[in-house]
């Protein structure tokens, strides 16, 4: 039956995906009808998979039908208890056949497969199941949700919609279109996902400043142009920082969609090893990050849309001792000019704030003194794309690494979005390079203003430490805007 509705719809729409969704005993089946149709897009999103029968206590079900009338099924929740006995004998007859098949046609599958796993199915070893799916199927992600009731689909904290869009499973086409398929969150989408970064604001709490047309400086974004297209241009913190403390705030305070241009380890791998899974960095996809791209900045510029660029890339997110607030730019103006060909809005942003709340111990060059690390950090960048690697000097060494960090007792951070720059009617940057670099070193410049504008002031910001801004919001609320120096 399901075979023959997967068949009807692809000869209704044969450019489209079909997803199929199961859970448990209904993965497999997903699993079946993908390993005997692997010429349809199909694209699987399996909750639990009832693939690890062979792991389970239930193995030998049959010879132990007589334990499980008298004894197993009382310490089964009550839901099943309500179930005959002979109904759960023959659902995990059928498993036990279905794991048989597999086991000879998994290979067949060629379909996009999340495996979606609660990890607490009572019968299968769900997550050692899923893993074992993961490192056998071609194309195949695994995320845990440790914590939701089982059956998973019929937990009501659980978004199964949030979670194909936020892994960017969600597609119209062969492949998932960055720019075409994403799904901004919706408000309760973005309330959970903020939701486990309520601590940093607390711990960091942030102080947003934006500038008018006028030059005059206010608190918050309302300096941002809600048109586009707007780009915003930065320096980056250590560990991109910034990226987990702004980018939320654009929807939450103006309804302002952003979209963040990122290194391509935050959305592929070559290989499995010892880089951090993708679902890692699930609540970047999910605000708008995609892989940086002089193809899609052009398509999200032709959109009109809020775009952020980090000129400086994984160098100076990742940058070493005594690099902090130090812009590491290409000497090529590209996006200068992209964003003249649109007539874009420039904003110059800094931030400043990480030596406040952040002791950099080993650095690049301290752990490549040490071989075992030194073999590490290679194997790491063997695992995904390497970007710039023709530019010549410091620019060009974009080596990831995982800097050795210790948390200080925390400061502050701050952030200045700077006088927009318009290019609209410039056509003379497309056409001359010197104009084009001109601009390109007046964004540089403001940055840099920036930065030594936030350094200054908040030498004189009273509540800069945490235990000040503790004692203010014990007095005020813990939901009140603590203060910040004279603007």
């Amino acid at each position: 039956m399901v075979e023959s509705a997967v068949m009807s719809e692809h000869e209704r729409a044969p450019k489209r995906p079909i997803y199929l969704v199961g859970e448990s005993f209904g993965a497999s089946l997903a699993l079946i009808v993908a390993a005997q149709n692997p010429d349809i897009d199909l694209v699987l999103i399996l909750a639990n998979p009832a693939t690890s029968f062979s792991k389970s206590l239930l193995q030998n079900v049959g010879p132990l039908s007589d334990m499980i009338h008298k004894h197993l099924l009382a310490g089964l929740p009550h839901a099943m208890s309500l179930t005959p006995v002979e109904t759960i004998l023959w659902k995990l007859k059928m498993i036990h056949e279905m794991q048989n098949y597999l086991d000879s046609h998994l290979h067949a599958v060629k379909a996009q497969t999340l495996i979606l796993n609660s990890g607490k199915d009572l019968l299968l070893s769900s997550i050692t199941g899923g893993e074992k799916l993961r490192s056998m199927l071609q194309r195949c992600e695994v995320r845990l949700f440790i914590g939701n009731d089982d059956p998973l689909f019929l937990d009501e904290t659980f978004d199964l919609v949030a979670a194909i869009k936020f892994t960017n499973y969600y597609r119209r086409g062969a492949s998932y279109d960055y720019v075409s398929d994403f799904l901004p969150p919706t408000p309760s989408e973005l309330q959970a996902l903020y939701e486990p970064l309520r601590w940093m604001d607390v711990a960091f709490n942030p102080v947003i400043l934006s500038t008018m047309d006028d030059g005059k400086i206010v608190r918050g974004l309302a300096g941002i142009p809600s048109e586009g297209p707007v780009l915003l241009v930065g320096n980056h913190m250590m560990i991109a920082l910034e990226s987990f403390l702004l980018l939320p705030r654009f929807l939450i305070d103006q309804n302002i969609m952003v979209r963040v241009t990122a290194h391509p380890f935050f959305f592929q791998r070559l290989m499995d090893g010892k880089l951090p899974g993708l679902s890692v960095f699930d609540m970047l996809r999910a605000v708008g990050g995609l892989p940086v791209s002089a193809k899609d900045l052009y398509r999200l510029f032709s959109l009109k849309s809020h775009v952020i660029l980090f000129p400086g890339g994984a160098r100076e997110a990742l940058h070493r001792k005594g690099e902090e607030h130090k812009l590491i730019w290409p000497a090529e103006p590209e996006f200068v000019r992209m964003a003249a060909r649109f007539g874009a809005t420039i904003i110059p942003f800094a931030g400043v704030g990480e030596d406040d709340v952040l002791e950099l111990l080993l650095d690049f060059d301290d752990q490549m003194k040490i071989p075992a690390l030194k073999d590490f950090i290679e194997g790491l960048n063997n695992e995904t794309v390497r970007l710039r690697g023709d530019v010549e000097g410091e620019v060009g060494n974009q080596s990831l690494y995982t800097p050795m960090i210790l948390p200080k007792i925390p400061g502050r951070v701050y952030f200045l979005f700077g006088k927009p720059i318009s290019t609209k009617g410039r056509e003379d940057i497309l056409r001359n390079k010197d104009k084009a670099h001109e601009m390109y070193l007046e964004v540089q410049n403001e940055i840099e203003k920036c930065i030594a504008f936030l350094k200054e002031k908040r030498e004189k910001d009273p509540y800069r430490n945490l235990l000040a801004r503790l004692v203010y919001q014990c007095y005020n609320g813990c939901l009140s805007q603590v203060p910040t120096f004279d603007i």
